[in-house]
């Protein structure tokens, strides 16, 4: 394994992790193949990319009706601005830069002019409470915080007082409702740096090395207080290149910002893939994923389009096309450089997936022990996802090890196959959940299709168009959840029926077979406080909660036949 050769621009290291925000690690480099491309920052990628499109689109954004566009030159010396303005505003080096809002050239702009300026960028989700917004700011230390509007300003202001290293907050979308010390609009901000020297700026650009932290991302902290996961620049670089290469992308490729930026998805594809091959970036509406996406879809035409599972779901909704619940199961190939394995995989070659490459993060923020449970000694990623290949090398998950389902019996039983199996028979329902811990046989829950808040992202009690179009075919005329539920919809019930029966038929064994189910009156949300954000949706919660519990024991359950 190589270590430093002249002219890499690494700091010395010898462990694969760290758990400091200022702290460098050994890359997984190979003496040949993917693996031994030379490691640069995020910074020398961009200057490579302005070298080679400047004149080319880098952006574009529809404002006031009209798209404006922003090359990769201008995008470059937008992002210095920001980076002399952050410095001015006294961004200490390996300090936070948190960004709350929707996907937007100034959230690019922050972010990469962040990491110029010798900060760390840190992505907050746009529906964060104040209070889980004051956990990332005061967890990353971050200096400045940079919000999208008004409403998300009234957040941090309500925060701000617990948050020691904070020092500026920048708006950059609407009017300044408020005015007062160290709170911007977006224009003056990128005013402040003017007298901030290119050679300083150059200075600290030169000093960041590639075996060190530029980004953050945090995990939703469904089982705990969230991770800060520090991700390097070869992390972000060399996947960015190496997808590029594998793929065969090209400068001309058009592609679509709608996924949420603070999750490592969207801004590994959004900023620094188009970035790295010389594409055009157009950014959607906030509505996108509550319903415009088609529509913005239509009219960008993009020739590349990155969507996560749910997405995938919800296209077919629209399409009304007929696809296998079980193919979302198939992860496709590891790319060149990227290594996966089954651990300890059982006689039908089930066991938990690792990864290991120069993809893997560095570590949990100040979270040592975390760290150490994920990385082995020999740096393999540990996901806890439980998965096997099939003959041609393409990887399935199979479910999650501490999802598995462990009846009175003694039976250790993967609930998700079993769950989405019923999902493949049933395109009414909209979310599965086996219960059978602890009992003498397996039950499941089950929620319809429904409408969603566009605002609370809360479920409505109206059911969606291809839950309708299941009941018409069925004739039944039932159009929202509470009918289904109240009057026990025979017809609706029966289906539901006879759709556990088929399931069963292809049970591995008595154990495996589904004996009672009920439809809940609700679907999972994360406002209910069932599910988690994911950077591929949601996350249904397998532990129930001790009301959950209660619930489940006071249910009148429907028999399913063995």
């Amino acid at each position: 394994m190589k270590t430093s050769p002249d002219g890499w621009n690494l700091a010395p290291a010898s462990s694969l992790w760290t758990t400091a925000r200022d702290g460098a690690v050994r890359l997984r480099m190979e003496e040949a193949g993917p693996t031994s491309e030379p490691p640069v920052t995020t910074i020398e990628m961009f200057k490579d990319s302005v070298q080679h499109f400047g004149k080319r689109s880098a952006m574009a954004v529809k404002r006031e009706g009209r798209w404006e566009t922003t090359t990769y030159l201008q995008y470059y010396e937008q992002c210095r601005a920001a980076a002399k303005s952050f410095l001015k505003l006294g961004l200490e080096r390996d300090h936070g830069v948190g960004i709350l809002g929707f996907n937007s050239p100034e959230w690019f702009i922050a972010d990469v002019g962040a990491i110029m300026a010798g900060g760390l960028a840190v992505g907050i989700y746009i529906t964060s409470s104040a209070e889980a917004c004051q956990y990332v700011a005061k967890n990353c230390e971050a200096n400045i915080l940079v919000v999208e509007d008004h409403d998300q300003l009234l957040k941090i202001l309500q925060i701000e007082d617990q948050l020691p290293h904070l020092k500026a907050v920048v708006q950059y979308r609407g009017v300044l409702q408020i005015r007062r010390p160290n709170l911007f609009a977006w224009k003056e901000f990128m005013q402040l740096g003017t007298d901030i020297s290119d050679s300083k700026l150059d200075e600290i650009i030169r000093s960041q090395k590639a075996n060190k932290c530029c980004t953050m991302v945090y995990t939703s902290g469904t089982t705990g207080e969230p991770k800060g996961v520090l991700l390097s620049h070869d992390n972000v670089t060399w996947m960015a290149k190496t997808f590029g290469k594998h793929y065969g992308l090209r400068e001309n490729e058009v592609m679509l910002s709608y996924l949420p930026l603070n999750h490592v998805g969207g801004q590994l594809y959004d900023i620094w893939l188009s970035m790295c091959i010389g594409g055009t970036i157009y950014f959607a509406n906030p509505g996108a994923l509550k319903g415009s996406l088609v529509q913005i879809l239509k009219e960008v035409r993009p020739t590349l389009f990155f969507g996560v599972p749910r997405v995938w779901e919800k296209i077919q909704e629209v399409a009304q096309t007929i696809t296998s619940y079980n193919s979302m199961n198939d992860c496709g190939k590891a790319l060149p450089g990227c290594r996966t394995r089954i651990h300890m995989p059982d006689k039908e070659g089930i066991g938990e997936i690792c990864s290991w490459g120069r993809n893997i993060f560095m570590g949990y923020l100040n979270m040592e022990e975390e760290t150490t449970d994920v990385l082995d000694e020999d740096g393999w990623v540990h996901s806890g996802d439980l998965g096997r290949f099939d003959q041609d090398g393409f990887l399935f998950v199979t479910g999650r090890i501490k999802e598995l389902v462990i009846t009175s019996g003694g039976e250790n039983i993967p609930p998700v196959p079993i769950e989405n199996a019923v999902k493949k028979e049933l395109p009414i329902i909209s979310n599965a959940m086996l219960v059978g811990d602890w009992r003498k046989f397996l039950s499941m829950l089950l929620t319809l299709k429904c409408t969603v808040d566009p605002v609370t992202e809360e479920p409505q009690d109206i059911l969606t168009t291809e839950a309708v179009h299941f009941c018409q075919q069925l004739g039944s005329g039932a159009t929202r959840v509470s009918e289904v539920v109240r009057t026990k919809d025979p017809i609706i019930y029966d289906a539901i029926q006879k759709a556990m029966k088929r399931v069963n038929l292809k049970a591995l064994s008595n154990a495996q077979k589904v004996q009672k189910w009920t439809i809940l009156e609700k679907d999972f949300s994360v406002a209910g406080g069932e599910l988690g954000k994911c950077a591929g949706g949601h996350v249904t919660f397998r532990k129930l909660s001790a009301c959950w519990r209660q619930e489940v024991e006071s249910i009148t359950w429907t028999s399913s036949p063995i």
